[in-house]
């Protein structure tokens, strides 16, 4: 099963939705990750294991954290090899002063926006969506 390659299409059909959860960065230098913690994304980098976590999952596991974000879900079937996608919102959302931490899924791309700017973020991507 393949997903949508062409870029207006992509744009123009994608249903953003954000997710409740406040979510967190946290990197294990010893890769072990806690017991009880279910982490969104586990990422193995050369320094170390990066979670993105709930914000309290890791507290309660007392793990140190950065980024308070909110997960967007891009909810269109992007291929994994389609071009510019995440480039053209990453541009969008930048010239709106945001940054933005992207994840690819298998069937979405999930964004990973500030805490304190993701209704900002919502309103930049509804304009691709008309």
């Amino acid at each position: 099963m393949t997903g949508t390659h062409d870029l207006d299409t992509l744009l123009a059909s994608m249903d953003p939705v954000m997710d409740p959860e406040v979510y967190v960065f946290v990197t294990l230098e010893d890769r072990r990750v806690p017991s009880g913690i279910t982490p969104r994304m586990t990422f193995q980098e050369a320094e170390g294991t990066t979670l993105i976590l709930s914000r309290t999952e890791a507290e309660a596991a007392a793990l140190p954290y950065t980024f308070a974000s909110r997960m967007i879900t891009l909810n269109v079937h992007s291929a994994l090899e389609a071009v510019g996608f995440i480039a053209r919102i990453a541009t969008a959302l930048a010239e709106h002063g945001m940054g933005v931490n992207p994840v690819a899924g298998y069937f979405h791309d999930h964004l990973f926006v500030p805490e304190d700017r993701a209704d900002d973020a919502m309103r930049v991507l509804r304009t691709f969506t008309g």
